[in-house]
């Protein structure tokens, strides 16, 4: 396998929850946290539409090393910002047991901009997911590796569920920030496109129409970027461990980069009713790695294992090309063998059935390997 036209490179956006360690409740305290990080990162972190929210970016990142060193770095530095204010951080999907009500939209006019025009929605947005974004220059390409990814969606999202819990009830979903987020008008997995213009096309028609303000307030699972040059996947929950962000990031590029190759040769793949990808990515959501899940390819539901394994096979040249195959496979086999962020959220309640000790899990999690 050889691309001598694309370098493939990463940055990873990762969204996190501020906590009082007292309560384990989200705190509206960004306006306080963001100045002390900002003081080391710079822009690499931002505020988020909640103010209980804060982001981070990493740079640009051509190896799963550097990705790794830099996820380490951001949430090293917004952790210690956030102690600074006496509170902590928490990278989970949802908060086990905030009201969004108690919740505060921040003031920046694009998140003002979303309550006036979602109203409900925006205040119930109180979710926190993991954005790869994937270099490729070429758009009239990238749509074709869209096309091509998304029947693979649901493994990513399995892999990284890490919500189970929303309004102190267990949802009985291993992610149900996606649930959450499936109720935005322009959300879930795309459409299939012939070409560039088809896809700008709709783009152009959705806001012409006010349907979307703007092209970047199309929110599917993968979509061009409008900013940079890359395919942006946003299906994932935010992971609760470094390791977790690490596997998905090489899984995701290494899912471009195979899903590029095959493009450039002109290799057929399954032309999938957008139905059938929304029925597998909803059962990813519900079920995680527990249940059975969806094979889009042979139309038929196998063990999450089995899945899983069929899409490292689908993935594996790319990954070995990077160096990586180790890596990503042995995080992947132990997140199998030990569960999901949201398995574990769930037997750290089932020990002593107190969601505060489901925080305090997230929050250690959060930093492992960090300091």
């Amino acid at each position: 396998m050889s691309s001598q036209t694309e370098e493939f490179t990463i940055g990873v956006e990762e969204e996190y929850q501020i906590i009082n360690p007292v309560t384990r409740e989200l705190t509206s305290r960004v306006e306080y946290v963001l100045p002390k990080a900002q003081k080391v990162l710079g822009e690499e972190v931002q505020p988020e539409a909640q103010r209980s929210q804060i982001e981070i970016g990493t740079p640009i990142c051509r190896t799963l090393a550097e990705v790794r060193s830099e996820l380490v770095r951001l949430r090293r530095e917004v952790i210690a910002a956030a102690q600074k204010d006496g509170n902590q951080i928490a990278a989970a999907g949802t908060h086990p047991f905030s009201h969004w009500d108690e919740q505060q939209i921040a003031p920046k006019e694009r998140y003002q901009a979303l309550m006036r025009d979602y109203q409900q929605l925006t205040r119930e947005l109180v979710i926190f997911g993991c954005h790869v974004h994937m270099g490729i220059s070429d758009r009239e390409l990238a749509i074709q590796v869209m096309n091509r990814a998304r029947v693979w969606l649901a493994p990513l999202l399995a892999l990284a569920a890490s919500s189970p819990f929303w309004l102190s009830t267990d949802t009985g979903y291993a992610s149900y920030r996606t649930e959450i987020w499936s109720r935005w008008p322009i959300s879930g997995p795309p459409l299939m496109f012939e070409s560039l213009a088809e896809y700008e096309a709709l783009v152009q028609a959705l806001v012409a129409t006010r349907s979307v303000e703007e092209a970047t307030k199309i929110y599917w699972d993968v979509r061009l970027s409008e900013r940079f040059p890359t395919i942006e996947f946003r299906i994932t929950d935010v992971c609760q461990t470094v390791d977790e962000a690490v596997m998905i990031a090489g899984l995701v590029r290494a899912l471009a980069r195979t899903c590029y190759e095959q493009a450039m040769r002109d290799r057929s793949f399954p032309a999938v009713r957008h139905e059938l990808i929304r029925a597998a990515n909803w059962r990813a959501a519900r079920y995680g790695l527990d249940e059975d899940l969806i094979d889009i390819g042979a139309m038929k539901t196998v063990p999450a294992r089995e899945l899983i394994e069929a899409f490292l096979t689908f993935v594996r040249p790319a990954l070995e090309e990077y160096g990586e195959w180790e890596e990503v496979s042995s995080i992947v086999r132990e997140t199998m063998q030990h569960g999901t962020g949201a398995t574990r959220q769930r037997q750290a309640y089932k020990r002593t059935g107190r969601l505060e000790d489901v925080v305090d899990l997230i929050v250690q999690e959060t930093a492992k390997g960090v300091a």
